[in-house]
Formats: C-alpha cells, sequence, structure tokens
C-alpha cells in the first residue's frame, strides 16, 4: 500500500492508524539505547547511532516491501564499522557504509536478493529463536548490576563473565529490568493491543520512585544533528575498504532478508513472498544507506526488538516506520529533559523482554514432531548465534538442507539401482 493513497484506502481507520503511532513510538524508544550503545561500540559519537533510524526509516518504508520492518544501527556492523574507525577516523566509517551501500543496490540490480532469502523456514526460526536469547544475554549485565563483562566475543562467552560476577550484583536495578518484563508480558496478555515495552517502563519508573531506586540513567543526548563528513579516496582503499565494505554488505543483506522473514512470520503470513520483494529490500536499504553514510552513520540492518514491537502495537503500514523518525527527532531536540532520567535498567529490561518474545516457545514445543533435518537446523542456527554470529549460524543452518540433497543425490539413487533390474 503506497503511502500517498494509505489514508484514502478504505480499510486504513482509526484503529490501525492508532496501532502504527503506539507501535512507532515504541520502537523509537527501544531505538535510543540500541542506537547509542552501538555507535559508541564502534567508536563514533553516540547520536550517529540515532540518526542512523533518523534518516533511513523513511527512506526503506516507502521503497521497502515490508512497511513494518525497522532498520537501524545493528550489531552485525559493529566489527567493520569499528576498523573503518580506528583507520580512518569517521571518514573512514562513511566509506566503508557507502561501497556496502553501492553494494547493496548491486546485489538488487544482478536481482542477488532472492536467492539469498531462499533460507528454509526452521533455520529462519532457529534465527529469530538465537537473536532473542542473544538479546537477553546481552542486558543481562545492565540488568543485574555487574561490572567487568566484556561486551566483545560470542553472546556465550558474554554469558560466561556474567555469571562470573553473579556476586557483585545489585538487587535495584534487577528490580527495575524485572518490572518491565513483567508488566510488559502481562499487558501483552490482558491489553494485546497496548504498548507493552512502554506500560512496562512506566511500571518499572513507578517501583523506582517508591523505593528510591536513583541508578545510571540514559543522561543528556544533545540535540544538533551530524554534519557531512568529508573524506578521500586513495588507491589503498581498493585493497582495504572495498573488500571489507563487500563482506559487510553481504552480512547486511542476510540480515536484513532474514529480519524482514521473521516480521513476517510473527505477523502470521507464513507464505513466500513474491521473488522480487526481495531484490527490492535490498535495493531500498541501499539508497537509504547511501544517504546516511555521507554523514558517517553507521549502515542501516534489520532490527527485529523494534520491528516485533510494531506489530505487537497492532502497526500494519509504513505510517508506524515514518513516525519512529520523527518521534527520534522530537526526543533528541524537545525530550531531552525526560529522557535523560530513564533508567538504563529498565530499557535493558524493554530488550530483553523483546528477546524473549523473539524466542517463539511455539517452535521449540513443535521439535518433537520435526523431521530429523528440520530439528538440527532448528537447534544448529538457534545455538550457533549463541556461540558464534549470524552469518556462521545460517551457514551451519542450511548446511543441514544440503547434506540431505547430497545425500540423496549420491547415494540414494544408488540404492534405487537394483530395484529397477529385472531378474
Amino acid at each position: 500500500m503506497k503511502l500517498r493513497s494509505l489514508f484514502k484506502h478504505p480499510s486504513y481507520n482509526w484503529e490501525r492508524f492508532g496501532g502504527d503511532l503506539s507501535g512507532g513510538a515504541v520502537a523509537a524508544l527501544i531505538a535510543l539505547p540500541y542506537g547509542l550503545a552501538m555507535a559508541s561500540l564502534m567508536g563514533l559519537p553516540p547520536v550517529l547511532g540515532i540518526f542512523t533510524s533518523i534518516l533511513t526509516s523513511p527512506v526503506t518504508s516507502v521503497l521497502g516491501r515490508n512497511p513494518v520492518l525497522i532498520g537501524g544501527t545493528g550489531s552485525v556492523t559493529v566489527p567493520f564499522v569499528a576498523q573503518a574507525v580506528r583507520e580512518q577516523g569517521i571518514g573512514g566509517a562513511a566509506k566503508i557504509s557507502v561501497v556496502a551501500a553501492v553494494i547493496l543496490m548491486v546485489f538488487c540490480v544482478l536481482r542477488l536478493g532472492r536467492h539469498i532469502a531462499r533460507v528454509p523456514h526452521s533455520v529462519v526460526t532457529g534465527f529469530s529463536c538465537g537473536i532473542g536469547a542473544m538479546m537477553v544475554i546481552s542486558q543481562l549485565d545492565t540488568i543485574l548490576g555487574v561490572g567487568g563483562v566484556a561486551a566483545s566475543g560470542s553472546a556465550l562467552q558474554q554469558l560466561a563473565g556474567i555469571l562470573g560476577n553473579l556476586g557483585n550484583a545489585h538487587w535495584a536495578p534487577a528490580l527495575a529490568g524485572l518490572c518491565v518484563v513483567t508488566a510488559a508480558t502481562a499487558s501483552a496478555h490482558w491489553i494485546p493491543r497496548a504498548p507493552a515495552p512502554l506500560l512496562g517502563i512506566l511500571a518499572a519508573l513507578a517501583v523506582a520512585k517508591v523505593i528510591g531506586f536513583h541508578g545510571t540513567e540514559i543522561g543528556s543526548l544533545g540535540s544538533g544533528m551530524p554534519s557531512f563528513v568529508g573524506f578521500a579516496w586513495s588507491p589503498r582503499d581498493v585493497f582495504t575498504v572495498v573488500p571489507s565494505g563487500f563482506v559487510m554488505a553481504f552480512v547486511v543483506a542476510v540480515n536484513i532478508l532474514i529480519t524482514s522473514r521473521v516480521v513476517e512470520h510473527f505477523r502470521g503470513r507464513h507464505r513466500r513472498s513474491k521473488v522480487a520483494d526481495a531484490d527490492a529490500e535490498l535495493g531500498a536499504y541501499g539508497i537509504a544507506n547511501i544517504c546516511s553514510g555521507m554523514f558517517g552513520a553507521p549502515l542501516s540492518v534489520g532490527i527485529p526488538a523494534r520491528s516485533l514491537a510494531v506489530v505487537r502495537c497492532g502497526g500494519t503500514t509504513s505510517v508506524s516506520n515514518i513516525f519512529h523518525a520523527l518521534l527520534l527527532i522530537a526526543m533528541l531536540r524537545y525530550g531531552n529533559s525526560v529522557i535523560s532520567h530513564i533508567p538504563v535498567a529498565a530499557l535493558a529490561g524493554v530488550t530483553a523482554w523483546m528477546g524473549l518474545c523473539l524466542l517463539d516457545w511455539s517452535a521449540w514445543r513443535r521439535l518433537q514432531k520435526m523431521n530429523r533435518v528440520d530439528a538440527g537446523a532448528f537447534l544448529g542456527t538457534a545455538v550457533s548465534v549463541v556461540a558464534f554470529n549470524a552469518v556462521i549460524a545460517i551457514a551451519i543452518g542450511c548446511s543441514f538442507y544440503a547434506a540431505r540433497a547430497l545425500y540423496q543425490r549420491f547415494f540414494t539413487a544408488g540404492e534405487r539401482i537394483p530395484d529397477l533390474q529385472v531378474p
């Protein structure tokens, strides 16, 4: 449904408009800690992590094929951008982002998105569960108030570090995070259309005020927008920036298409989309990321937590995506005095709750009814996301089907030969 004719469409009513607004609002609230943390981890000014969402979301919502797929700064691009920043500063981040964006558009023109999107459903579900577990683990150190846990490494390594520091845990931030998870779960169960994470944060703020909890807060974000980043190309970039940009583009392409399918799964749409939709989605993100890359902002990828928040709140159209970006602008410009006092532990609770939603408990209950290949691909993908990273996880999940295809090609065919012989 095109944005221009959306409000005139007979099926678009006030209820759907309210769902779009509430979904966009919650997605914007979730985007704040994500963007700030990821940009800081890359060595960039924190506001650039927010600026990625502000500039790319309207473009992808209009040009992309999944209206509720919310893009923003993600963890999959951290090692690439961080290395570029270490070598060439913000200009290096701009160069590698622009290169990766151009390659995404090349994928679109060559129609490679439809092939990247041919990932079995069990791999998609396993990826969703693994990402959910990774999101929960990534927030445990903040919720428990433990320090000295390295942010690098796999989620499994981070979990080991958290368990090793449990003796330093504090009950106050844990209570704030637990309030968010409990209130959000209850509201999602009893009032499905309500912005559950937002209600969870309000509950945590109320409890914090009662018990006098004064933990770490977000702090001032600053209201100024970044300017264009100047950079110069050199012959050496052909051997450094271009290869890294290509690998990052491939990782981002897999992330976008898999995340889009995960979102469609939670929307209740289990039929495969048109093959051209995958190509168009990559093209939309390529155009959007060129715009943001000129400011040195990190590459925009599909964010499951924000997209799922839109679906949970009843968002159905690109209005939620655009409102998410507009609200982020308003937050940076006018809401510093309020946002700065939100406890970090409460926002960590929101992320943890969204991770629990992504775990897709129904898939685990169906595990015994799956055939061996589907079950192996599901478990292999889910565990590998936590133990390694998303790219390795997808490769391991798909390897089960590749092994089955090879077995059927070379062994099953040979076993049928005696049956064709006449005695």
